[in-house]
């Protein structure tokens, strides 16, 4: 059984010819000469690196579609008849007060100062792509409004047009920067915060001095990797000049535009796009330490990590470093992972998918708890969108999984939302939309719930915000449900009980019982009685 058919996706815009394809490689059976396409090696052909991004870049996300042997779909959500815990002290349980809607779904992570969210979920690194830059107000927005943290991803700064260098090279200002922080600080509450998220360019770039002095900004996040890709970030510009200005400013941009072939195969039209990378880091645990009481000593009184879906070494490392640094958060972004632009075949081919990474932070953080060591509260990452598998997610790594980390699940309502905008102003409506009305109160069900929460302000909150807010919404009342029958009316109860396997291979490698022997000694103890 071929877990993945590779040579041919619809995330490169390539396609076999033929119906029969050979397993392992993915070329067509019957190879014919004068075909006109188009499988990747043949667009590989004459557009040559090209290939090896989703695209077009900039108006799509793309996530890897390989079939792993196990996923939490071998995980079932243990059901109870009786009983109610995680109910508000002093209420005693029966059927007037286990009532779903009543279920709590905030969660909080922290080290010593806790950040409260209304639900168990957050954004993803949203950082320089042009998805990202695009769609910030709706996210960030959307974000605040429904009370969840915010990632601002990394090269932010170094990507900015409008970026103004001092004598030594560092920021002193960033009108992107400042536009994103300001976005979110307009409607951000109690709940949630902001992150903004760190890498090699960011660091020599002086980014977090930036955004302490000049913002005030409380939380930074390090950044090891995701569970795309383990190598540096990547975007694309169309233009020779903006290529050259992100090489001056440190980053690695291919092909190299001060290269005289490349210049003029851009001006011919053969070349029409450049590639900026970001540099792989180095991690070592007196330098890390060293880092994060670097960034401590700079003003910020939260620093957390994302690692991606490395090897066990470094997920040990990340776990027991970050012990040491006694971390805030520390996010665990399994493979394959969704993004804006990473190499489609490392999506698809690298690191450690999310239910074995999940399975080994659990067993290693026990491990670390079990000398006494306390573990950073932990965020898993990975291919979550709904609420069935982020209740599945925090229930595996219980009591250390605080919260999912989610990418495009999280960015598609907010694009959603501000097509509708585009489609009500322009007056053409898609049927799948215009049978729930023609004006945002009526197509939108959270909308009258918000003008009455900001008065006023409704025009502040763009529509792609109100798209993101419903589907927290959704999602809320979808975990209240999962929860009530697993009894559990906080998130704080929930535990790995809660779970079972249909597999014995997911048994093995989660530890979470097989379904036919999960309760079955007190299921046999009730029998015999």
């Amino acid at each position: 059984m071929n877990l993945r058919r590779p040579n041919a996706n619809d995330a490169t815009g390539t396609a076999n010819r033929s119906r029969d394809v050979v397993p392992m490689s993915g070329i067509c059976s019957r190879c014919v000469d004068g075909c006109k396409g188009s499988c990747e090696i043949w667009l590989s052909s004459f557009r040559g690196r090209e290939v090896l991004y989703p695209g077009p870049f900039g108006e799509i996300t793309a996530g890897a579609d390989k079939d792993y042997p196990i996923d939490y779909s071998h995980l079932n959500i243990q059901g109870y008849a009786r009983g109610a815990k995680g109910l508000p002290e002093g209420v005693e349980a029966n059927p007037d007060t286990a009532v779903f809607q009543g279920v709590d779904t905030r969660t909080e992570y922290g080290w010593a100062t806790r950040v409260p969210m209304r639900v168990p979920i957050f954004t993803g690194a949203l950082g320089s792509t042009e998805i990202a830059r695009a769609n910030w107000d709706h996210f960030a927005i959307g974000a605040a409004i429904a009370g969840i943290t915010l990632v601002c991803g990394e090269n932010v700064c170094g990507v900015d047009p409008g970026l103004v260098l001092d004598h030594d090279g560092r920021v002193a200002r960033s009108p992107e920067m400042d536009r994103r922080i300001e976005s979110y600080r307009k409607f951000k509450d109690r709940y949630g915060e902001l992150l903004v998220q760190l890498n090699v360019e960011d660091t020599r770039l002086g980014t977090a001095e930036y955004v302490s002095s000049k913002h005030n900004q409380e939380a930074i996040e390090l950044k090891w990797g995701q569970g795309a890709k383990c190598i540096g970030g990547e975007i694309k510009v169309g233009s020779l000049d903006q290529a050259s200005q992100l090489k001056d400013r440190g980053y690695i941009v291919l092909p190299d535009p001060g290269v005289h072939e490349v210049q003029a195969a851009f001006k011919d039209g053969a070349l029409k796009e450049f590639e900026r990378h970001s540099r792989l880091g180095f991690v070592t645990r007196e330098e890390f330490l060293e880092e994060v009481d670097r960034l401590r000593e700079i003003g910020f009184k939260r620093v957390t990590l994302k690692t991606g879906a490395y090897s066990a070494v470094e997920l040990a490392m990340a776990i027991r470093y970050g012990a040491e640094a006694k971390l805030d958060l520390l996010t665990i972004d399994g493979a394959p992972g969704g993004t804006g632009m990473s190499p489609w075949p490392m999506m698809n081919e690298w690191g450690i998918p999310t239910f074995y990474i999940e399975s080994l932070a659990y067993r290693f953080a026990e491990r670390l708890r079990e000398r006494g060591i306390r573990v950073p509260d932990i965020a898993i990452a990975g291919g979550f969108a709904d609420e069935a598998n982020v209740f599945k997610g925090i229930a595996m790594g219980s009591p250390y999984v605080k919260a999912v980390c989610m990418g495009r699940a999280l960015m598609i309502p907010g694009m959603v939302g501000k097509n509708i905008a585009t489609w009500l102003e322009s007056g053409e409506i898609p049927r799948t939309v215009s049978k729930y009305g023609s004006s945002a109160e009526e197509i939108f069900v959270c909308y009258e719930e918000l003008k009455e929460r900001y008065p006023g302000r409704m025009n502040e909150i763009p529509f792609g915000a109100i798209g993101i807010y419903t589907y927290a919404q959704k999602f809320r009342t979808g975990l209240q449900q999962i929860m009530a029958g697993t009894r559990n009316f906080s998130l704080k109860t929930v535990g790995r009980n809660d779970l079972m396997t249909l597999t014995e291979e997911a048994e093995a490698v989660s530890g979470i019982p097989y379904v036919m022997r999960a309760y079955r000694d007190a299921a046999e103890a009730i029998l015999d009685s």
